[in-house]
């Protein structure tokens, strides 16, 4: 019930066309229902009588019941479309939204492949059982009901038939939900992993073909794919039971029907009124109810499966949708930031809650605003999680982190993030112009702020040798510009936030040293103000910062100048040595040349 009503609340603007549709349905069976009797009295009355008044009469009527019959059907499968499109558009902004919410923990929890599945394959599996539950699962009880009601007025030892039919049928549907259902939901469980493999092959499309993988990558694709087709060849195979059952069914009953009414006719003698008996205009009537009646539980039956395969896809939809994201703002946040300056306090941090080994132990840092912070470790050392918790795009397990002397759990998340820029190694361009990326930064700055954001970052002069210059068009995920350049296009537009914090997370590590240089001297004569932290592998990118960090598995082992850790922190000037002494050997060997 959990599960309806949380869906029935992306309906909104759609409820109208979700009430029209069983209304003008309601129409369109009583229409039908009643074209049976009519037909009755016309071949009792008219045909058999010889009376063509009565014929024009009653066919007339039977013309006139079928025109409203099929009008309303047509307004009732118009309003059926527009609630069931509407419902799939409305939960996959919902989803999309909440998605947007989310911290990284939530979105850790469900992988890319499996959001994209839920977004696509998931909301159609429901749309179309919405569809035929507002339609075909109305009009088919409606239907019984009334046809039952005719029959029953007609001939009642015919009728219980009908009645005998439906336990049977509705025991075979019950049987059918409770072992098809597991099935489905693997099923959907597994498509997530089949897209997982299509992404990640075509996101590495060149790492494949370099190393000449795609037999590989198609014997993974194929055992997925294999999975699939095992599962739902198991879970058709007990659907398949569905049809016959219910064909049996209809052949048992019509039989039965044929065989009483034609034992009733020739004890009636064909005429209307005698005790146990039946017309042949009955007979026919009760052929067509019968037919009603079996094949609106043929449609309930359809009904039925398509559920049980939506069942699962609404489970998967209402997790993203009831999902809280862990990261939330207090009632009163804080919705100004004073300064740049952070501080952490005995932080700790674990990814997950049940790690044995927490991510970063015991960090204690004052980082006064203005400066310039360099943070230098081995891959692993914690240093992209330690900057990751200033912006709260994780929260810390214990401990506090402050900025501009506030904790920023007590900041409005917006104005937070919006004084934070970050710059990450693998930052992402979007399809777009040159210009639409930047202003990511500040949807209203002006080109010449634009323009002064590229000269800071190093970017204009090679934005200018393009044809179009700032208007040239970017290629999804940045594929027409190198690794440089998209780096440095990604600083320009962090640096037009004006934040006061700017955090440089190896966002270099494609750039020539010459040009690194150039961009870092930028930033310390233009950001005097901003608070600056850079992540590097590169000795010679945080020499000249305020302040080093030197991190290990998590912990600060090293702490302060340049001068000063060359003196006191043997991991520090193991990297230092080991860095120029290979610029030295490069050095010679091009003097040698």
């Amino acid at each position: 019930m959990k599960l309806v009503k949380k869906l029935m609340e992306s309906i909104r603007e759609y409820k109208k066309a979700s009430i029209l549709t069983p209304i003008f349905v309601t129409v369109e069976v009583v229409m039908e229902v009643l074209i049976p009797f009519v037909m009755a009295s016309l071949i009792d009355k008219g045909i058999e009588a010889g009376s063509m008044s009565v014929i024009w009469k009653y066919g007339i009527l039977l013309l006139v019941l079928a025109m409203i019959s099929l009008a309303f059907g047509t307004l009732a499968g118009h309003q059926a479309s527009i609630a069931s499109c509407g419902l799939s558009q409305n939960l996959r902004k919902d989803m999309y939204y909440r998605i947007q919410n989310f911290s990284f923990s939530n979105i850790d929890k469900f992988s890319t492949a499996s959001i994209v599945t839920r977004l696509t394959t998931d909301v159609t599996n429901v749309q179309n059982a919405y569809q035929m539950l507002i339609r075909v699962a109305v009009r088919a009880p409606i239907m019984i009901i009334f046809a039952m009601v005719m029959s029953f007025s007609i001939n009642v030892k015919i009728s219980l038939i009908f009645l005998a039919t439906i336990p049977v049928l509705g025991f075979i549907l019950i049987w059918l939900a409770q072992y098809v259902h597991p099935y489905f939901e693997r099923v959907f469980n597994t498509y997530d992993r089949l897209n997982e493999v299509v992404q990640e092959n075509l996101h590495g499309v060149r790492v494949v073909k370099s190393f000449i993988r795609e037999e590989y990558e198609d014997e993974k694709f194929g055992k997925i794919s294999q999975k699939i087709y095992k599962d739902f060849a198991k879970a058709e195979k007990l659907l398949a039971f569905n049809s016959p059952a219910m064909m049996s069914a209809i052949n048992v009953c019509l039989l039965a029907v044929a065989w009483i009414g034609a034992k009733a006719i020739i004890v009636s003698g064909n005429v209307k009124g005698v005790a146990g008996g039946l017309t042949t205009g009955e007979l026919m009537s009760l052929f067509t109810y019968a037919l009603q009646i079996l094949m609106c539980l043929m449609m309930i039956s359809m009904v039925f499966v398509m559920i049980i395969i939506a069942r699962s896809s609404a489970e998967r939809i209402v997790e993203i949708l009831t999902e809280e994201s862990d990261i939330q703002n207090k009632k009163n946040p804080v919705t100004e930031v004073a300064d740049g300056s952070i501080e952490f306090e005995n932080v700790e941090f674990y990814y997950a809650k049940k790690a044995d080994k927490p991510v970063l132990d015991n960090i204690n840092l004052k980082i006064n605003s203005g400066e310039t912070i360099g943070i230098i470790g081995g891959t692993g050392s914690a240093k992209s999680s330690l900057v990751q918790l200033i912006p709260r795009l994780y929260d810390v397990t214990g401990g506090d982190v402050k900025v501009g002397g506030v904790d920023v759990r007590d900041y409005d998340l917006e104005t937070l993030r919006d004084s934070v820029a970050m710059v990450l190694q693998k930052n992402v361009l979007f399809s777009g112009t040159i210009k639409e990326n930047l202003r990511w930064g500040n949807e209203k700055a002006t080109d010449e702020e634009l323009i002064h954001a590229c000269e800071l970052a190093q970017a204009d002069d090679f934005v200018q040798t393009f044809p179009h210059k700032y208007d040239t068009y970017i290629e999804q995920g940045g594929n027409n510009v190198s690794g440089g350049q998209k780096q440095r296009l990604c600083i320009a537009r962090a640096l037009l936030k004006k934040p006061k914090i700017l955090i440089l997370d190896d966002s270099t590590s494609a750039v020539d040293t010459a040009t690194e240089a150039k961009i870092r001297e930028s930033l310390y004569h233009d950001l005097k103000d901003t608070t600056k932290i850079i992540i590097a592998q590169r000795i010679s990118s945080v020499q000249e910062a305020d302040q080093i960090l030197v991190l290990e598995d998590g912990k600060i082992i090293g702490h302060g100048t340049h001068e000063e850790l060359l003196k006191t922190c043997e991991a520090y000037s193991e990297i230092y040595t080991t860095q120029i002494g290979n610029q030295s050997i490069r050095a010679g060997e091009e003097a040698a040349v």
